[in-house]
């Protein structure tokens, strides 16, 4: 793969979008169980059959774009701490990274509609969500 040229497209499009008071990177926890407020899953309508089963009480995978963040990121200083050494991004959970998806643990607490309203989610108001995708047994995705 070393020196060859990836041409290769993969379009992915949002299924919704995320509703939530965090607005700043700055004010929001770096993972959803350190405080996040409460938010919603907006979905389309075309994706409207894909919630029907979806209960109060699951725990989900949410899978978002990151659309604020850096694709040019390779290294970090873990937690934005500079006294960390720096580690490649795949070791991380940075959201800067050359393909800024995000995975969030979450915990259904309401269904209205075309919304899901989740606990622990610490994505930014208006971030794209790509895909959801249950908690199967025991796994710990956090």
């Amino acid at each position: 793969m070393a020196g060859t040229t990836h041409d290769e497209t993969y379009p992915v499009r949002p299924v919704g979008r995320v509703a939530s008071p965090l607005t700043d990177a700055a004010d929001a926890p770096r993972q959803g169980d350190e405080g996040a407020p409460t938010a919603w899953l907006v979905f389309d309508p075309q994706v409207g059959p894909a919630l029907r089963d979806l209960r109060r009480g699951a725990d989900l995978l949410v899978l978002t774009w990151l659309d604020r963040a850096r694709r040019d990121v390779l290294v970090v200083h873990p937690r934005g701490d500079q006294s960390r050494p720096e580690t490649g991004v795949f070791s991380t959970r940075s959201p800067h990274r050359p393909n800024p998806i995000g995975l969030h643990r979450v915990r259904v607490l309401g269904v209205d509609g075309l919304r899901i309203e989740v606990a622990d989610l610490e994505a930014l108001d208006g971030t794209p969500i790509l895909d959801v995708k249950p908690v199967l047994g025991a796994a710990d995705e956090r």
